[in-house]
């Protein structure tokens, strides 16, 4: 499948070279009643990772690191069958939350002078146009943190972009804990984070697990670089088709029917 990019050309956007991605694939995915970790489940007939690098090397970022855990021996062979990847992995044997995912990735981040753009390895809908208008934001502005967020018409569920008057990121406020007028916020987080990589670092080593689920949150370092005064955007330059997530095996198909839909079938 071909991706326009944001200006509606065709081809390879110019990005830092030395921009790389964090593939976050180490859950099993209880819920989609298989055995396979969650990023082998297939969609039309293709282990649902290959897309979301797809996506990436076709907006120019070719340094992919994927933090495995379940399975993690089967995700590596899934994709040593890429033959232009040039991938990294981290193990994440013991799955302590988002947060958590990205710190076992700092060694590998240690000498990364260009950004880093974390995503989801069960998102196949991500769009390549996408992320690049994302990565030209974020070119242009260099914020520490540029969030990539979506309008949803049903943002039911989902963690609300909170902004002030002046149309600014004040923070992300999950459903559970919004108020009425918080809920009727139709930006929703969607779980895309383009850092700068010594920014992301800094803020890494300041998460703290003290929540219900002791985990650590990624969302927490937009928090933690505002409070050190930081810039902190959010742009939302995501997709209808990115906001369908897949959590079990009538989501599965949902998205299977939308990606043959739009010819990637």
């Amino acid at each position: 499948m071909t991706n326009s990019l944001a200006d509606g050309s065709q081809g390879t956007p110019q990005v830092p070279a030395e921009a790389c991605a964090i593939i976050l694939a180490a859950g099993k995915g209880t819920r989609m009643q298989s055995e396979l970790p969650k990023v082998l489940c297939p969609v039309v007939g293709r282990a649902m990772i290959h897309f979301v690098i797809d996506a990436l090397e076709a907006a120019g970022i070719k340094r992919q690191i994927v933090v495995v855990g379940y399975q993690a021996d089967a995700v590596k062979a899934e994709l040593q069958t890429r033959s232009s990847s040039n991938i990294e992995y981290a193990l994440q044997a013991e799955q302590l939350g988002t947060g958590h995912a990205v710190q076992i990735c700092q060694d590998l981040l240690a000498e990364q002078t260009g950004p880093t753009i974390v995503v989801a390895g069960d998102s196949p809908l991500i769009q390549a146009s996408s992320l690049a208008t994302l990565l030209e934001h974020f070119a242009k502005h260099q914020p520490a943190l540029l969030l990539g967020t979506l309008m949803k018409d049903d943002p039911t569920g989902l963690g609300r972009v909170v902004r002030n008057e002046a149309g600014e990121f004040t923070g992300i406020v999950e459903h559970k804990d919004a108020t009425e007028q918080q809920r009727a916020i139709q930006e929703v987080n969607m779980s895309t984070y383009l850092f700068q990589t010594p920014d992301l670092l800094s803020s890494l080593s300041q998460l703290k697990s003290d929540n219900a689920q002791n985990e650590y949150y990624l969302t927490d370092c937009a928090r933690l670089l505002r409070e050190a005064g930081r810039p902190v955007e959010a742009l939302p330059a995501l997709q209808p088709c990115e906001s369908l997530s897949i959590n079990n095996p009538q989501e599965l198909e949902i998205v299977d029917r939308q990606m043959r839909a739009m010819g990637y079938a």
